[in-house]
């Protein structure tokens, strides 16, 4: 389960998807941190001058309309794809299909191959952009602000040819649902019906492992 990544720059951003938020976001994002994610700009505030897309700042750990503080957080920042439409947490915005596509320069799993873990960046090798698939709400506080929040979906690595290398020996193999660029538009616009088509290994032969 991925629990830090590192955000793109803005510049780097509107290269990649033309937009950018423009709220202040961390470049290291741990659940409960603000980063950045991208989703469809929605009909009615679309027109010829506005990009089809927007991007957000919001917390990285999806906050349902439930919630009663910001600390859920903590425990909604990856939601199962096997479970997401039924995990109360994360119900509400799977019916929605309010997809949403995190951006990220590198994500951080643990390599705990040498019996202890190792911090290792995970990139893509051509130095392009992760687009991790993932799920947003809006959530209203006590005190009436509206806080945007996030999760990122994940798959079972157990048969892939480098996630399943990662996190303790005994612990279930976990990857991110990472999306080929030609599909990000795809996946923010399909309907609940689609979403489990989407659902598929990123090649292993397309990231690269560094040990930090």
């Amino acid at each position: 389960m991925c629990s830090r990544y590192e955000t793109p720059s803005r510049e780097r951003m509107l290269s990649a998807y033309g937009v950018a938020p423009d709220q202040p976001y961390k470049d290291q994002v741990y659940p409960l941190y603000m980063g950045a994610f991208i989703r469809a700009r929605p009909p009615e505030s679309t027109d010829d001058d506005q990009p089809p897309l927007e991007a957000i700042a919001g917390q990285f750990g999806l906050l349902p309309f439930w919630a009663k503080d910001r600390k859920l957080g903590r425990s909604t920042y990856n939601a199962r794809t096997e479970t997401v439409a039924t995990k109360s947490s994360f119900r509400s915005a799977w019916k929605a299909a309010r997809h949403a596509i995190i951006p990220a320069e590198a994500i951080y799993e643990p390599d705990w191959r040498s019996g202890k873990a190792v911090a290792t960046r995970i990139t893509r090798t051509d130095g392009g952009l992760l687009a991790i698939a993932g799920l947003w709400e809006e959530w209203k506080g006590p005190d009436g602000t509206v806080l945007p929040s996030f999760t990122m979906l994940t798959m079972n690595a157990s048969d892939h040819d480098l996630m399943r290398l990662y996190h303790k020996p005994d612990d279930e193999k976990r990857m991110l649902l990472l999306l080929p660029g030609g599909a990000i538009k795809d996946w923010l616009n399909a309907p609940m019906e689609e979403s489990m088509d989407f659902v598929r290994q990123y090649p292993a032969d397309r990231l690269r492992a560094t040990p930090t």
